[in-house]
């Protein structure tokens, strides 16, 4: 019988829109004792986009706890637990990928989601409380040794004006006709811009041969190196990239280090944007698998919940690790320009989430060797894809 993890969750912001944080905590049913919490600090948001990003923190901590689990959601937003439940319909814009990322984690009929007064949601209340406090204070959020993270009443809960505040944004949300996002908007600053590099061409590249983080790791071909130097030079005619990112595996760091002696900036790794592990798969040709592997390909094709035969990484996994590595850059990069130099899944999932599509869109994109493509994201959780496979720097 599957285990149940209770998750509750809560955000907030100080301003609405304004500095804003998110908490989450999951509980063991039987003892109420907190398994793992999660806090972060999310820069200037609105409260919605704030409990919306501690909700799918909850659901990520608990799928690390055991990703079988049946979960229970308890939260005080209204709005989040109507509409993620389907009663309410999600009309702001803002919201449907949140919410379209919210149900990813786990299957729906594992989830269910509870309203509970603010009172008993004392915990991921204090939790983002704490990430705000953090946040103002230029720090990063850290979790308390055990005892000290039960004692729900170490830090104050928010004001009434503020709780106020908080529902009437909500109230605003799911009554008919609100307007969308976009349209009279307060000016919420410069988006932070992520321009996304697809590494040059490997000797695998021309023959479409899988290559993920399972494989031989190739170097960059002549080819793929003559690519990596012309993006360099049309990044640093634009002049607008203020970061380098890159995947671990070489042929991006290769990439990017092109890009970033053009720009004199430092390549930056991130374990979290390297290729999907395909598994048994690597190295071979679509034609290849099908013709070994029919059964677990066609498997494959048909959910993106199943890994490739040999131990590889599906691709709700990638989205997990990726989402995580989006969010983590996007405090890290508020308002800036950063080249992320990564693989196709990663940039397809990127693009993905970002329109909140579903996860067979991903066999719906052509993403070639050296292309650029964009997302800009904002502070009240909308986010804008800008560019899509874009080779022309290349003729």
């Amino acid at each position: 019988m599957a285990r149940t993890l209770i998750v509750e969750a809560d955000g907030g912001s100080r301003g609405n829109p304004g500095p804003a944080g998110y908490g989450a905590v999951v509980l063991d049913p039987e003892s109420g004792e907190a398994l793992a919490e999660a806090a972060e600090f999310i820069g200037t948001a609105t409260n919605n986009v704030a409990e919306y990003r501690g909700l799918v923190a909850g659901l990520r901590a608990a799928l690390a706890l055991d990703p079988e689990a049946c979960i229970r959601v308890r939260m005080d937003s209204k709005l989040v637990v109507e509409q993620m439940s389907g009663r309410w319909q999600i009309k702001h814009p803002g919201m449907k990928p949140l919410a379209a990322e919210a149900r990813s984690v786990f299957p729906a009929d594992r989830v269910t989601y509870e309203w509970i007064p603010r009172a008993q949601n004392k915990h991921a209340d204090r939790l983002a409380n704490e990430a705000m406090d953090a946040g103002k204070a230029g720090r990063q959020w850290e979790p308390r040794d055990s005892r000290a993270a039960l004692d729900t009443a170490a830090a104050p809960a928010r004001s009434a004006a503020a709780r106020a505040a908080d529902e009437a944004a909500e109230a605003a949300d799911a009554a008919p006709g609100a307007p969308p996002a976009g349209w009279g908007a307060p000016d919420l600053g410069p988006p932070a811009t992520f321009v996304l590099l697809r590494h040059g061409e490997t000797a695998l590249t021309p023959e479409k041969r899988f290559s993920g983080s399972g494989g031989t790791d190739p170097e960059l071909s002549a080819a793929g190196r003559r690519q990596a130097e012309v993006t360099a030079a049309a990044l640093a005619a634009r002049g607008t990239v203020q970061a380098v990112v890159s995947s671990p595996l070489r042929r991006c760091r290769e990439t990017a280090e092109a890009v970033a002696v053009r720009l004199g900036l430092e390549v930056r790794i991130e374990e979290g944007l390297r290729e999907t592990d395909f598994g048994a798969w690597e190295g071979l040709t679509f034609a290849e698998v099908r013709e070994r592997f029919p059964e677990d390909l066609d498997a494959w094709l048909g959910s993106a919940r199943v890994a490739p035969t040999g131990g590889g990484e599906s691709f709700a996994a990638v989205a997990r690790r990726v989402a995580v590595v989006r969010d983590k850059l996007l405090a890290r990069y508020a308002g800036k320009t950063v080249l992320l130099v990564t693989h196709v899944t990663p940039v397809k999932t990127l693009v993905r989430l970002a329109l909140g599509a579903p996860p067979e869109s991903l066999f719906r994109m052509e993403l070639s060797a050296a292309s650029l493509s964009a997302v800009a994201y904002f502070s009240d959780g909308n986010a804008s894809v800008r560019l899509l496979n874009d080779t022309s720097h290349l003729r």
